[in-house]
């Protein structure tokens, strides 16, 4: 599931950054729940209860704690960049973080798996892999605005591929269905990402999924149904 070549590379990746600086996006304004992926927790954590306890595999115990952390990650690093610039795609797409690491929480309840973020702040992190990322990938986006974006759309690169990797390993059904949401949310905050990298003449190169799966993502609508 961790891709730790990748994820080095990334992070010597950020020493290279190019240094920009730009305003902010005419799409900031934009705030429906929907567009930004958050999930109506009533709805999920209903879903979630009724489902069965199905005995859990090692590959899912391992990448339930660590996608909670991960989740957790976006979420702590847009609460910086939304603290640092006030830009408000930061702050909507934060609160989405929350209900997508807060499912992730029920899942480790339900099937009684100690929870590996407990009391840990913002920017705190017990896998020392996700701590290296999350310094890296805070410094970068405090660069510029387009640098954020550009941060913002690597996280959800690394979701959205850690995400399909890991769905090919679980088979419990509501892991598949929390993580299928987590995907359909990391799709609209990718394409809210790249939008913005766009209005401000610039691109996204994905470094995890691949090329074709992004111009999939981003040339379709926003989904929705959270």
């Amino acid at each position: 599931m961790k891709n730790q070549t990748r994820r080095s590379a990334l992070i010597i990746s950020f020493v290279f950054i190019s240094f920009f600086s730009f305003s902010c996006s005419k799409n900031d304004s934009i705030s429906n729940a929907d567009q930004y992926g958050q999930f109506n927790s009533v709805n999920l954590n209903s879903q979630i209860t009724t489902l069965p306890i199905q005995a859990i595999s090692d590959a899912e115990l391992a990448s339930l704690v660590h996608m909670r952390e991960e989740e957790k990650l976006a979420r702590d690093v847009y609460i910086t960049l939304y603290n640092k610039y006030g830009v408000r795609i930061f702050d909507n797409i934060s609160n989405s973080e929350q209900t997508h690491t807060n499912a992730i929480l029920q899942l480790l309840t339900k099937y009684s798996i100690n929870d590996p973020v407990g009391g840990n702040g913002i920017g705190v992190f017990t896998d020392a892999g996700l701590q290296t990322l999350y310094n890296s990938l805070v410094t970068s986006g405090s660069i510029s605005i387009l640098e954020a974006y550009k941060v913002g759309a690597t996280i959800e690169d690394l979701d959205l591929y850690d995400l399909k990797t890991d769905l090919l390993k679980v088979d419990n059904q509501d892991i598949i269905l929390v993580y299928q949401m987590l995907s359909k949310g990391s799709r609209n905050h990718m394409r809210n990402f790249y939008s913005n990298l766009k209005s401000l003449g610039f691109t996204y190169v994905p470094k995890f999924i691949t090329q074709s799966e992004l111009d999939a993502i981003v040339n379709s609508v926003i989904e929705r149904g959270f």
